[in-house]
């Protein structure tokens, strides 16, 4: 007769076992999936002025200077650039965005020093920048992670103004890289111009960047039976209005029959939400930072698709403040006029998830 401790010990080794191909059957299982579908966060940031601290003759950048009206010196752009990898990093939680699009950047050196000499080097991004004939000089930028986006070609596109002597804007950055699925990923990072003459003085600038976007877009859809678009950054105009609903014409992704050929923008459905806005003018939200997508990526089936509750503005707490003037809370800026604040921007990052199926 076998003793009944030597049973319950058989017993225990076999559940041992059991349980121990239970833990690697299932670690192993969710350690494909997890593989199968990579998480792939985008963030689009305008940073608020981010000028170095040197001259650049042909540019108006004077303000920008340790002498000029901001008394912009080394010592208020690094904590400048240290601000930036902060937010960054925050969006990115347990891991780093693998696209972020920055608006207000300078030049390529200011990204450089992002990138390279700042604490952000840890995240090993490599950047583009455009070089804009805006006369104050202000480019948009690109970072990415080269081992979740392989860089395939870049591009910019200059928006001429709609009249002659017009005041020159922000070229259109054009990026195209391959995910881990082996699809084509194309995207655009924009920053149309302002309205510092007025709305509907300044409308036209926007219309015509809205055009030169529109056409671009339509010539990767002619070529591409399946076009992976991405547009991020500052439109300086809200979903509604005529550039992006009517010329770009971005639909709600809230539409019937969505087309993979047409164009969404994440937050027109949003619009006029209380206190939804990633700048504030006077106590009102403006929501002119945007992500902007194809209808393929809102496909379930498709190698790359949107997370449809995930396009959301990042506003802890940290990159705010109290809006003392009319109530609640606004963006923690850097500057306000020529008062130094130390802040991080005047507006708040969006951020937005993929799903990448591995090929």
């Amino acid at each position: 007769m076998v003793p009944t401790s030597d049973v319950m010990n058989g017993k225990r080794n076999l559940l041992s076992k059991w349980g121990l191909l239970f833990i690697i059957f299932s670690t192993s299982s969710s350690c494909a999936f997890l593989h199968a579908q990579d998480r792939f966060r985008v963030a689009s940031y305008n940073v608020e002025n981010l000028f170095d601290t040197k001259d650049n003759p042909e540019k108006d950048d004077d303000e920008f200077l340790p002498k000029g009206m901001m008394k912009w010196n080394d010592s208020k752009y690094w904590t400048k650039l240290r601000n930036i990898t902060r937010v960054i990093t925050a969006i990115g939680e347990m891991e780093s965005p693998a696209l972020v699009g920055l608006v207000e950047v300078e030049n390529d050196s200011v990204l450089h020093d992002l990138t390279k000499r700042s604490p952000l080097r840890a995240q090993k991004y490599e950047y583009m920048c455009t070089h804009s004939p805006d006369v104050r000089g202000v480019n948009v930028g690109f970072l990415y992670q080269r081992d979740k986006f392989k860089l395939l070609g870049k591009n910019e596109y200059r928006v001429n103004p709609p009249e002659k002597n017009g005041r020159p804007t922000r070229n259109i950055l054009h990026v195209s890289g391959r995910v881990i699925s082996g699809d084509t990923l194309d995207v655009f990072v924009c920053h149309f111009p302002s309205r510092r003459d007025g709305q509907i003085a300044s409308e036209p600038y926007r219309m015509a960047a809205a055009k030169v976007l529109k056409t671009k877009t339509d010539s990767l859809f002619a070529i591409r039976s399946s076009a992976n678009i991405l547009i991020m950054g500052d439109f300086n105009d809200q979903p509604a209005d005529k550039s992006l609903s009517v010329v770009l014409g971005a639909g709600s992704m809230l539409g019937q029959n969505i087309s993979k050929h047409q164009l969404v923008n994440t937050f027109l459905h949003r619009l006029g939400e209380k206190d939804f806005g990633t700048y504030k003018f006077q106590g009102e939200w403006d929501l002119i930072d945007q992500f902007i997508v194809s209808g393929n990526l809102l496909s379930d089936s498709s190698s790359i698709s949107l997370v449809k509750d995930s396009p959301r503005i990042f506003h802890p707490e940290f990159l705010q403040e109290k809006d003392s003037a009319y109530g609640g809370f606004k963006p923690f800026r850097t500057n306000s006029g020529p008062n130094y604040l130390g802040g991080f921007s005047d507006h708040f990052p969006i951020v937005l998830d993929l799903i990448v199926r591995e090929e």
